[in-house]
């Protein structure tokens, strides 16, 4: 993506997943916003964006972060939120192990407390350690720790696939953490 493309979608980010009121945009309960309402909230806010734009970055995403409806009329944010939000997630068996990537100054209270959702809906995993290598850059040093979600599911715990592959659950116990 380019630094303009960028941009927009940190903005799309902060608005889908965390405070639309920053430009009067309403979410309705499964997070899906209207696409028109959220091109002139973003007019607003001195975005120059259009439908083929949003398109452009929903597609070259990375990560997948954001997807429309079938007719473009909506637009919501695929995990991540914040806000109060009804994706309609479905349970799913997870993989034996799933990858979760931190920064090194994290560790210690890792170690402690578990991985916990803090201001989100759920705990991120991913599927590959090069995806959690990634996720944990962004934070400083990256750390990536292999959860035994296998186990955690066959004790009970849920998981869910997000549309863009990021799997989630509730909070993960230090206990299911494996510390290299």
């Amino acid at each position: 993506m380019m630094t303009d493309e960028i941009k927009i979608s940190k903005f799309l980010s902060l608005v889908l997943r965390h405070k639309p009121e920053t430009i009067d945009l309403k979410l309705d309960e499964n997070g899906w916003a209207d696409t028109n309402s959220l091109i002139e909230g973003m007019h607003d806010a001195k975005f120059s964006v259009d439908l083929e734009i949003l398109k452009v970055i929903v597609k070259s995403s990375d990560k997948q972060r954001f997807k429309f409806n079938e007719d473009f009329t909506k637009i919501r944010a695929n995990q991540g939120h914040s806000i109060d939000v009804d994706l309609k997630l479905e349970k799913k068996e997870p993989p034996e192990i799933l990858f979760h990537g931190t920064a090194l100054k994290n560790i210690d209270s890792i170690k402690q407390n578990g991985l916990l959702k803090q201001n989100r809906h759920h705990v991120h995993l991913s599927s590959n350690s090069e995806t959690a290598r990634k996720v944990g850059m962004r934070y400083g040093t990256p750390i990536v720790l292999e959860i035994e979600a296998g186990k955690m599911n066959k004790d009970g715990i849920e998981f869910y696939l997000s549309d863009n592959g990021i799997w989630l659950t509730e909070n993960v116990d230090t206990k299911y953490i494996i510390f290299q």
